[in-house]
C-alpha cells in the first residue's frame, strides 16, 4: 500500500530517518488545531508516500479542510508537526512559510486573476523563471491539461471545466512537491465532475504527483484516490484502500458512513457463527464474543440477490430505476428493512414479494452494547 495512517498506526514521522528516497513525502504527526476554545482537529495522523494520491473525506465542519490549510503553511498548529520531504515544516516552535514549502493549493472557486489571460494565469508562479523557460512550461502545462490553443483567452471566456483545468495547470507548473485539492470539483455539473476527476487522476499518475484530495462525496474520493482517510469530529477513524473501508470497516462510524447499508439484529451462536433473520453465517469474530452476544450486522445492497427460487420472500416498499437496475428497498418478514441491486429487467411492483438470498463475503458486525 503506498498509503498509511492514523489510529492503528505507529507514529508515522518516526520513519523519517532514511534518505529523502525512502521516507513518506508527507508525514502528519498528532496534529491539533483549534479556533479559539472551539478544537476542530485533534491527535491526526497519517503519511503519504511519493506519487500516492490521498484523501480526507468527511462530512461538511469535520475538520478536513482545516487538515490542508495546516499542511500547505495556512494555519499553526496547537500541537504536532507536519514533515515534507524528510523535513520537519510545522510545529508550535516552528512554521515554514507557505511558499517556502514547495507546495501546490487548487481550491473549490478556481482562483484564477480574472485581468490576466490563461497563460499568463498558468505563468503566475513562474516569475522568477526565465521568459524562454516560463513559456516552455506554460505549453507543456497547458497540453497536460488538454487546453492547446487557449492561451489567449481569459478566465470568463471558459467554461467551468476548463477554468477547474487551468487552476490545475497553475498549481503543476512550478513542480510542486505535493498537490493539494480542496473540493476542486464540486462546482461542476456531475458528468463532468466525473470526467474530469478521472482524467485528472491519469494525469497524477503519468506524472507521478503526490496529492491529497479533500471531499465530501464517497463517489469523488473511491474514483479519485488510492486510499482515504474517514474524518470524524476532527479525527481520522480509518485510512485505508476504498475496498477495505467499504467491506472491512474498522469502526461502525465507517461503515456506517461508506456505502448504502442498514443494520440487522444478529446474535452471536457460537463456534464463530452470527444468526440474523435471513440465516446463520460465519465470522471473524472477537475471542470475548461469547454465545448470545446480540451483535448489529451490516447489509449492503450487494449482499442481497434477488433469486425467484428463494423460499426467503421480502416485500417491495421502494424502488428506484437507475438504468442498469433498481435499487429496492425491501422488508423483511420480522418488519426489518434491507436495500438490494437488481438487474432492471426484474420489473417488481410495490407491494410485491420476491425471493432473495444473502451472498456476503465480508460479514461486518459490531457489538450491540459496545460504544459507537
Amino acid at each position: 500500500m503506498n498509503l498509511r495512517s492514523s489510529i492503528h498506526e505507529s507514529d508515522p514521522a518516526a520513519r523519517l530517518v532514511a534518505s529523502p528516497l525512502t521516507v513518506p513525502l508527507l508525514a502528519v504527526r498528532g496534529l491539533r488545531h483549534a479556533y479559539g476554545a472551539l478544537e476542530v482537529v485533534h491527535d491526526l495522523s497519517f503519511s503519504l508516500e511519493r506519487g500516492a494520491i490521498g484523501c480526507l473525506l468527511g462530512a461538511s465542519g469535520c475538520g478536513k479542510t482545516t487538515v490542508l490549510r495546516c499542511i500547505a503553511g495556512f494555519e499553526p498548529l496547537q500541537a504536532g508537526e507536519i514533515w515534507l520531504s524528510g523535513r520537519p515544516v510545522s510545529r508550535r516552535d516552528l512554521m515554514v512559510p507557505a511558499e517556502s514549502r514547495h507546495v501546490g493549493v487548487v481550491f473549490q472557486d478556481y482562483a484564477l486573476f480574472p485581468h490576466l489571460t490563461v497563460a499568463q494565469n498558468v505563468a503566475f508562479g513562474l516569475r522568477h523563471w526565465d521568459r524562454a523557460t516560463q513559456a516552455r512550461r506554460v505549453e507543456e502545462m497547458l497540453d497536460t491539461v488538454r487546453l492547446p490553443g487557449l492561451r489567449e483567452k481569459y478566465p470568463d471566456e471558459l467554461s467551468g471545466g476548463q477554468q477547474q483545468r487551468v487552476a490545475l495547470a497553475r498549481a503543476l507548473a512550478p513542480r510542486p512537491h505535493l498537490l493539494l485539492l480542496d473540493e476542486p470539483f464540486s462546482n461542476l455539473d456531475v458528468e463532468l465532475r466525473i470526467d474530469l476527476s478521472l482524467e485528472v487522476r491519469e494525469i497524477f499518475k503519468a506524472q507521478n504527483i503526490t496529492a491529497v484530495l479533500v471531499t465530501h462525496d464517497q463517489d469523488e474520493a473511491f474514483r479519485f484516490s488510492d486510499e482515504i482517510g474517514i474524518m470524524n469530529a476532527g479525527r481520522i477513524e480509518q485510512w485505508d484502500t476504498p475496498y477495505r473501508l467499504y467491506h472491512e470497516p474498522a469502526t461502525r462510524y465507517v461503515a456506517d458512513f461508506v456505502g448504502q447499508g442498514v443494520f440487522l439484529p444478529g446474535t452471536v451462536v457460537g463456534d464463530g457463527h452470527i444468526k440474523v433473520e435471513l440465516g446463520t453465517f460465519q465470522a471473524n469474530i472477537p475471542d470475548d464474543w461469547r454465545a448470545g452476544t446480540p451483535v448489529d450486522v451490516m447489509i449492503r445492497p450487494d449482499d442481497i440477490q434477488h433469486d425467484d427460487a428463494s423460499p426467503l420472500l421480502a416485500k417491495v416498499v421502494h424502488k428506484t430505476f437507475r438504468g442498469a437496475e433498481f435499487v429496492y428497498t425491501l422488508q423483511l418478514a420480522g418488519g426489518s428493512q434491507v436495500m438490494s441491486f437488481v438487474p432492471s429487467h426484474h420489473n417488481h411492483a410495490i407491494g410485491e414479494k420476491i425471493g432473495i438470498r444473502l451472498e456476503i463475503d465480508h460479514l461486518v458486525a459490531f457489538r450491540r452494547d459496545a460504544p459507537a
